[in-house]
Order: C-alpha cells, then structure tokens, then sequence
C-alpha cells in the first residue's frame, strides 16, 4: 500500500515555474515507476510525465516536452514535477501516480495508487 500526498499547487502567472512534490508513504517509492497526470474540468485525465522505478528514464506528454521536468529522490520517497513556461492551458488538477511496472507509463491504468491532486492555475 502506497499512499501519495502532492504540494505546490496554486495560482500561478503564465510563464511561472512552479515545482510539484508528491511524497509517498507505505511501501517505498522506489518499487514503483511514478508519473504525473491531469485534468481540466469537463476533459478526462491525461498524462503529463513518467519516470522509471530507478529515475534511468523519463517521458513526457508532446504537450509538455521542453517545459516540464519529472524527477524523484528515492531517499526522500519523493517525486517532483519541475514545471516551466506555463500556460494558462497548463491549469488542471495534477495527480500524483505510482505504477508497479516501468511499462505502459502513459496510460492510467497501469496505476495502483493515485494522490489526491492539487489544483494549478494558470493567469494569463
């Protein structure tokens, strides 16, 4: 059992940086692949960006490749979305994600655990 608890939403100016945490308590984060998701309202949930279990590879959504950077801290149980450039298309609720294969990282079903979400919104 993994428990997952993301930080660092808010409102934010286009073209800000925020960072997104996403601590992991239970079973140790490095058991698991994480990836990052979101939703705008009235739109389904899309993927953002993966990392595998060790960090040795990352992917990323067309929509966010060049201004976002996934990366996690295995002794910290703690995974990070470094976010750049944003837009005000950028503003949805980002979900926190742990997968128990570094496969299929783009696809929501490969996810047990899921994060509550914390809300980011983008002011033109």
């Amino acid at each position: 059992q993994v428990q997952l608890v993301e930080s660092g939403g808010g409102l934010v100016q286009a073209r800000g940086s925020p960072r997104l945490s996403c601590a992991a308590s239970g079973r140790t984060s490095s058991s698991y692949a994480m990836g990052w998701f979101r939703q705008a309202p009235g739109k389904e949930r899309e993927f953002v960006a993966a990392i595998r279990k060790s960090g040795g590879g990352t992917y990323y959504a067309d929509a966010v490749k060049g201004r976002f950077t996934i990366s996690r801290d295995n002794a910290k149980n703690t995974v990070y979305l470094q976010m750049n450039s944003l837009k005000p298309e950028d503003t949805a609720v980002y979900y926190c994600a742990a997968a128990p294969s570094d496969y299929g990282l783009g696809f929501v079903g490969k996810y047990d655990y899921w994060g509550q979400g914390t809300q980011v919104t983008v002011s033109s």
